[in-house]
């Protein structure tokens, strides 16, 4: 199938909404994803068409789950799931956090390229950054271990003190249901809802474990 096409059927199956000049621009990611990927590895995933289900899609599918306007994509590797999120709802702004120097290169080299305006890269690793305001969404497609995505993040979510304000939540995509990481949370969180998705493409479950702070 055409790549322009697998996208915008796959858009329109999830039922989110992405522009056709940002379409172009996910396929322009992909492409400069496969250029970088011949020299630094980036993802393990090479085939095009794989590519575009498991890396894009995957990202869109959170699209109707996680709050706006201010979100952070921690562990962001090759900008997954933070640029197509940032593509999708570019009134956002979305902050890639991401301590490997060779990947961070990528991410910056996609913001210019790609005129992500609302896209900042942060170089440190995720316990290092500070935000003033906090994040509405936290976002990590990489952690393996729930208890140190809380551990290590956690301190990134927005408390929604001021007036009318949620708090943040800390949103973790995973593949099979996490049982045994959700029974070694810690304390300070709670599960607010666990979400299972189905991406285009993918054949592989995929769920979405959305936390918040616990009394909050």
């Amino acid at each position: 199938m055409n790549p322009a096409t697998q996208l915008a059927d796959g858009i329109a199956a999830l039922g989110v909404s992405v522009s056709e000049s940002n379409q172009v621009r996910l396929l322009q990611y992909l492409a400069l994803i496969q250029k970088w990927n011949r020299v630094h590895n980036l993802t393990a995933v090479r085939e095009p068409e794989a590519m575009l289900a498991l890396h894009v899609l995957d990202s869109l599918a959170v699209l109707p789950h996680i709050i706006g306007p201010r979100i952070a994509d921690v562990g962001s590797g090759a900008g997954l799931p933070g640029i197509p999120v940032a593509l999708a709802r570019p009134e956002w702004r979305v902050t890639l956090v991401e301590s490997n120097h060779k990947k961070a290169a990528f991410l910056q080299q996609a913001r210019i390229e790609l005129g992500l305006e609302n896209v900042e890269i942060i170089d440190e690793r995720m316990e290092s950054v500070r935000s003033n305001t906090g994040f509405n969404t936290v976002i990590s497609r990489a952690f393996s271990d729930l208890a140190d995505f809380v551990k290590l993040a956690g301190h990134l979510c927005a408390l929604g003190e001021e007036q009318g304000a949620d708090c943040g939540r800390l949103v973790a995509m995973k593949g099979v249901y996490p049982h045994e990481e959700l029974a070694q949370l810690p304390e300070a969180f709670i599960v607010d809802k666990i979400l299972l998705l189905a991406v285009p493409g993918l054949r592989a479950k995929r769920h979405l474990v959305v936390l918040k702070h616990a009394g909050r």
